[in-house]
């Protein structure tokens, strides 16, 4: 291939992914419009709350509502485009997948938005209970009288379930690197110190610093790193068996071509 054509093949593969980039922004935008006429509910059911409803929260700027706001609407917007940016990475990776792995990899959209839920559920209903009882236990114990700001509060929270939501999309991910042959169970396993290592750090900073708590989120991200591994193995041992069958077709053809 002449270094023209490769200039060309990579020009419109750049283009091809400008593309798919420009639909992602366009459906963020249009979600984060939405998402202004739905924070409103948001916030008062997220101010609701068994532990909004233990402080007195203030506006500490001018700016506190209008960001709050838009912050809601900006997360309200990432939850509605998580089918759409996997869909599009798909479309992305398509041209170079198999008539079967193009199948089998658009089957991972619906589950996206479906880890996406509840990585923010067990973020909201479990980790962030947890750790703000351990933080104003804390600063009860100090004597100190606790005025937060409504910006304190939903930033503590989105810093923490965040973080959790794109978590749970990890077997996901693997799964989809594993069809497109980025990634296999060999190559999972050796990286398995160094991603137990990341996930326990990730775990430490996004929880009080208490072994009880950073326990109880570790253990659920192992889980689901090793989860992910079975899951490549299962891809993984598929894709054995079809390239072996294909090579064995291809042997028999040449057979009965010399005969």
């Amino acid at each position: 291939m002449s270094e023209q054509v490769k200039d060309m093949a990579l020009v419109e593969h750049l283009g091809e992914l400008r593309k798919r980039i420009i639909i992602v922004l366009v459906v963020f935008i249009a979600g984060l419009i939405a998402g202004l006429f739905v924070a409103e509910p948001i916030y008062h059911y997220l101010t609701a709350a068994e532990e909004a409803k233990n402080f007195e929260l203030h506006a500490f700027s001018f700016w506190d509502g209008i960001g709050i706001y838009m912050k809601i609407a900006a997360i309200f917007s990432l939850v509605i485009s998580v089918p759409l940016i996997f869909y599009q990475l798909w479309a992305f990776v398509k041209p170079g997948l198999r008539k079967e792995e193009q199948k089998a990899a658009i089957r991972y959209v619906p589950y996206a938005f479906l880890l996406f839920i509840v990585g923010i559920s067990f973020g909201y209903y479990i980790v962030f209970p947890m750790t703000l009882s351990f933080t104003t236990a804390i600063t009860q114990s100090m004597g100190l009288q606790e005025t937060y700001g409504i910006a304190n509060y939903l930033n503590f929270m989105f810093n923490l379930v965040l973080p959790l939501a794109l978590l749970f999309e990890l077997p996901l991910v693997v799964m989809f690197l594993t069809k497109i042959r980025i990634l296999n169970p060999l190559r999972l396993r050796k990286m398995r110190k160094v991603s137990y290592f990341a996930l326990v750090f990730i775990a430490v900073v996004i929880t009080p610093p208490d072994f009880i708590s950073d326990f109880l989120v570790t253990i659920p991200l192992l889980l689901l790193y090793e989860f992910s591994v079975f899951l490549s193995s299962v891809i993984y041992r598929k894709q054995l068996e079809a390239d072996m069958e294909r090579d064995s077709r291809y042997i028999r053809a040449d057979e009965e071509d010399e005969d």
